[in-house]
Order: C-alpha cells, then structure tokens, then sequence
C-alpha cells in the first residue's frame, strides 16, 4: 500500500485497539470482581496494572500477525469477523499457556470466558466504526489529496481504479492528460487537455500528486514529466510495470498487489507530519488562550484609532495552490489594496514580493502591531483550521505565484506557516530568491526539532522587533 496513507489508517487501529482491550480487561474486572478488582488481581498477580498495559501490548501484536493492519481494497465486516476470531483464539492459547507457565491457576475462570468474547466483540465494533468513519471523511474531502494521471490509456485507467478502490487513502483522481483520442473517457474522469499542457494544469488546478502511466512506446517522455512535476514539489507515482531501467532517486511502494516507484520531494513520514499537525493544534489554542490579554488589546487599539473593520481578511495561496482566506489585524488605512498601484514604485524587495519599510498606508497602531508582529497573531485562526502551520514558508499571494519561477513553486510543497526558517534568519533581505532558497532549505532540512528551534528563535526576534 501507498506508505504515507495507510501508515495514517494503520496507527489509528493500532492506537484504537489497544484502548479497546485496557477498556474490555478493566471493565470485565469490575462486572466480575467489583469495585475492589486492583486489589483481587493484587493478591494473584504483581503489578497487575503493568501487565494490563503489556496485554494490550501482546494483543496488538497478534492483530498485525494475523493481518488486521493490512490495508484491502474491499473491506467487509465479515472477512475483518473471521480474522478478529483466528486472532482472539490465539491470544486466549497464549493467555492461557502464560498461566500455566507462571502458575497462576486462581484467575477466576468466568472472567477469562467473559473477557476473550468481550474483546472480539468490542474490538470488531469499533474498528468498524473506526474504518466506515475514516472512509467517510474521505469521502467528503477531509484532507483529500488530488492526483493527476498523465497517460489515459488502459494503464492509467486501471491505476486511477485501484487508487479510488482504496477511498480510506483519500486520494482523488483530477483528471488525465493524454492524447485528444482519450478526450472520451469513461466513469466520472475528466479529460484536461494533452501532455504540453503538464505545466499549465500543475499551475491552475491543486495537484499534490502526478501518477505517470504512459505506455513504453512513450518512455521517453517519463523522465522530463518527473523532472518537471519535481521540481514543483509534487510526489511522483509510477506503476512499476512500466520501469525497464533504474531512476537514481525513489523508493518502490505497493497498491494492490501492483509495485509503483515513487519520487518524493519533501517532508513524507506520515507520523512526524501528524505529530506536526497535533503540534500545530495544541500549540494554536494554548497560545490564543495566553495571549488572549494582548489580542483583546490590539483589537480595542485598532477600534479607537482606525475604526472598524478590525481584521484584514486576504486570499492566499497554500499547500499546492489551495486558495484560503489570511487572517490579521488591520495594520493599514482600508483601501490599501485600492492604493498599491500608487506604492509599488517603493517596492523594497527584488523579486515576486512587495514588501516597503515607510508604507505611507499604514495606520499609527499598524506600526506598533508590525514592529511586534502583533498583525500576525489572528493567523493562529488559520493554524486550527488547518490552513497553516505554525512553522513553514510564509503564504504568498495569488498573483506573486502567478510570477514565480518554476523553481520557486516547489515552496508551495509544504504548508505555510506563521513563521519560517528566512523570517528567523534574514526577515529584512531584498532579495526573493534567498527568501526562496531558504523555504527550500527549511522543506530538504524539514523535522519537528527544526520546528521547534524556529520557535524558540521567533519569540526573541518578535519582541525585539526583527
């Protein structure tokens, strides 16, 4: 299976199932021993909360033996029944077998032929639960990720089929390119024009993924198609069955049986990501919390200075080019964006930015509010929706992007944050490509104690007004 995705679905079975049988152990204790049952299990085993702990432990490595953590393209309540029965008459023998090993033959017996049915049952619950509420997030688009399929032929086709056979992973097929003799293709799949048009799509439609399935007789073609799609930060998939030489970079995954090479720039360990993500979550709502004395302080400062609105609300781009709306604290007159025509001579920054020290636009309390980077804290917003990071490249405006240099998109590879590795390091530089070079940087070098090294420095340079 595609490792990003289903590593997401495989932790949160693993965590899920080892809840369920602390849960199942402790509540079977209290039914058959009462409220006093730490006490019981005191006098017949040592520890017994340790052992609980190691129980739940052993049973999700009985889980995964009997495959119950491999993902299946056809999932269905009774093929997972009949491997959580096999499973959980395996636990029951290795239970028992501990038993006698150790000599422990006052566990009470009834709690042992309540607790093995009591697991199965519950585990099966949830885990349909589990499995029919993750596929319908994905299903609604809750952090869907969108491939494009170069190459429309019964290849492509039969990888767009397994890749949405499998709609817990959350990937959507965009459409294809190909040659105008596709253009009829069938099922719900949109034809987006031939292959010259690779760019002009990557550029106006969200595509986080490229899947390549051209036939051999286009082989040629492959390696400028992943060069490209690389250089913009998108992962690369190639069917294996296509491959009749090595790729210097990549690493070889599976769908359904079928072998696909993939090329990914980029952060990709689904578990720092998450990790990241949760980081992001904590840290967004504990700071609104301590901060909320100072977010009611500009809000009021605003309010008697400059008058409503108090927020400035601005489209920008984000992870692959999805379009979300910023917010900040109004720092400017409100029609500053009607007056940048009349500013942009003062344009300080050399390259696809506008960035000007004395903007004549900004109010009195603006000032103070950017030197501290006060502006910027309504962006905690964006972090619990999802739209940012707290740490990531800064997000630019559609029509900066629309000027970018192929080079410069591969930024939009990761989510943008608040503050950034060229915010800490040079925020007054001029020149866009350092500011570039160091987003670049900060994707190669990307891990949670980069993350964190970015924070501890952001604080110093936002109270000393860098």
């Amino acid at each position: 299976m595609i490792r990003r995705y289903a590593t997401q679905l495989r932790t949160l079975l693993m965590a899920a199932d080892a809840l369920v049988a602390v849960g199942v152990v402790v509540l079977v204790s209290v039914l058959r021993f009462g409220q006093d049952w730490v006490t019981l299990w005191a006098a017949i085993i040592p520890r017994p909360l340790p052992l609980i702990g190691a129980y739940a432990v052993v049973w999700v490595v009985v889980l995964t033996f009997h495959g119950l953590y491999r993902p299946r393209a056809r999932w269905s309540l009774r093929s997972e029944a009949a491997a959580v029965l096999r499973a959980t008459i395996t636990m029951a023998l290795l239970t028992l077998s501990v038993l006698f090993l150790f000599r422990l033959p006052d566990v009470s017996r009834l709690f042992l032929l309540a607790l093995f049915p009591a697991q199965a049952v519950a585990m099966l619950a949830i885990r349909a639960v589990l499995r029919l509420g993750f596929e319908s997030l994905r299903r609604r688009g809750y952090n869907t990720r969108y491939v494009l399929v170069v190459g429309a032929g019964p290849r492509g086709q039969a990888f767009a089929r397994r890749l949405e056979d499998h709609t817990a992973l959350g990937l959507r097929i965009v459409g294809f390119l190909d040659d105008p003799a596709y253009a009829d293709l069938p099922d719900h799949w949109p034809y987006l024009g031939t292959l010259d048009q690779l760019e002009a799509t990557l550029h106006h439609r969200v595509i986080d993924e490229v899947a390549i399935c051209l036939p051999f007789a286009q082989w040629d073609l492959v390696d400028s198609i992943a060069a490209a799609c690389e250089d913009e930060g998108k992962i690369v998939r190639i069917p294996m069955d296509i491959l009749d030489r090595t790729i210097s970079t990549g690493r070889v995954e599976e769908l359904d049986g079928m072998p696909v090479f993939s090329l990914v720039t980029g952060p990709d360990r689904a578990m720092a990501l998450g990790a990241k993500r949760l980081i992001d979550l904590v840290g967004a709502i504990v700071a609104i919390s301590a901060l909320s004395p100072i977010l009611l302080a500009c809000m009021l400062a605003i309010l008697v200075d400059d008058g409503r609105p108090i927020f400035f609300r601005q489209r920008r781009v984000g992870l692959h080019g999805r379009s979300f709306t910023l917010f900040k604290f109004r720092s400017m007159t409100r029609n500053a964006e009607a007056l940048q025509a009349e500013v942009a001579s003062g344009n300080e920054v050399n390259g696809r930015a506008f960035k000007m020290t004395n903007d004549p636009r900004i109010t009195r309390v603006g000032r103070l509010l950017r030197r501290t980077s006060a502006d910027e804290l309504p962006q905690l917003l964006n972090v619990m929706r999802g739209d940012m990071s707290l740490v990531g490249p800064r997000p630019p405006l559609p029509g900066e992007v629309e000027q970018y240099d192929l080079w410069h998109r591969r930024r939009l590879s990761m989510k943008p944050g608040i503050t950034g590795l060229w915010q800490v390091r040079a925020r007054r530089d001029p020149d866009f490509n350092r500011w570039v070079a160091a987003d670049l940087e900060y994707i190669d070098r990307w891990s949670l104690w980069l993350d964190l090294r970015i924070l501890i420095r952001t604080i110093p340079a936002a109270l000393q007004g860098r």
